[in-house]
């Protein structure tokens, strides 16, 4: 029997978080990776393989890990960064160097010390949804992948701003032939947002829930288009964050909750959330 998971206001976010991370005995622990795979996907983006068999098993679309970048004193803080994907014991993300933190995790070789996986990632119903579609802009594709590969008949929406930036085409065409890749300066695929071919299918009635990560702006499109052709939506955020855990309350963002419901944790009650529960 499916159940009305509507919205986090219908359906108890706590029965939510314990039905997406079911089985998972590995939250919130620190794994010794070993780095198998070290490549630049794209200029200034590095993508990773590591080696963890607890890890890569616990792991679920749109849960994150947070990375130790250095033994550096001066990197005190771990790095959040999305799940790409799994395959067998291994775990693979990619992430721009944007930093000290990032760019010291870019120069390391043999191990990795990983917390995680962290986070309510996507809840995945194909019993409900039959016609899902995925859009993912710049560095918001990349916690897609596995998504998409656990969807039935998903169709993959991409956006970058570039030829160049554009990665992991292979791997989603592999889910959805019909790839729609846009680049804002029409340099590759087609010259438009994503947010476009979405609207065409979602126009054509091809579309019966929407999973979304990626910059904000492209977001609240997204958002706006679920609400006007009355599909269900779930989002990934994106937000700067500390301990990763829920403790420090850095990565609030803001909801239709009251009180102290309000604004919620992206690295706890999220990073994915219902659309219709988010202000955006």
């Amino acid at each position: 029997m499916v159940e009305p998971w509507e919205s986090n206001h219908e359906m108890n976010e706590t029965k939510w978080h314990l039905l997406v991370n079911k089985g998972d005995k590995h939250m919130e622990q620190a794994h010794i990776c070993k780095i198998i795979r070290k490549v630049e996907a794209a200029p200034g983006v590095m993508d990773f393989t590591v080696q963890n068999a607890a890890l890569s098993a616990a792991a679920k679309p749109g849960q994150f890990i947070h990375v130790k970048c250095s033994d550096d004193v001066a990197l005190p803080l771990r790095r959040p960064i999305s799940i790409c994907d799994t395959e067998g014991d291994t775990l693979r993300f990619l992430f721009q160097i944007k930093g000290k933190g990032t760019a010291a995790l870019a120069k390391q070789e043999g191990e990795l010390d990983i917390l995680g996986p962290l986070g309510t990632g996507f809840l995945v119903d194909n019993e409900r949804f039959h016609n899902p579609a995925v859009i993912g802009g710049g560095l918001g594709t990349y916690p897609l992948l596995m998504l998409a590969k656990q969807l039935e008949n998903p169709r993959v929406f991409l956006g970058f701003r570039t030829k160049e930036l554009v990665t992991l085409e292979q791997e989603f065409a592999a889910e959805d032939p019909q790839l729609a890749i846009c680049t804002d300066d029409g340099s590759y695929g087609y010259k438009c947002l994503a947010t476009a071919p979405l609207e065409m299918a979602l126009k054509a009635g091809q579309v019966d829930v929407i999973y979304t990560c990626g910059p904000l702006p492209m977001l609240k499109v997204v958002k706006e288009l679920s609400e006007r052709y009355g599909v269900k939506c779930q989002i990934s955020m994106e937000q700067r964050m500390g301990c990763g855990i829920g403790a420090c309350l850095t990565c609030t963002c803001e909801t239709k909750g009251e009180g102290t419901w309000k604004h919620k944790r992206v690295c706890k009650n999220g990073p994915v959330f219902w659309a219709d529960d988010l202000v955006l």
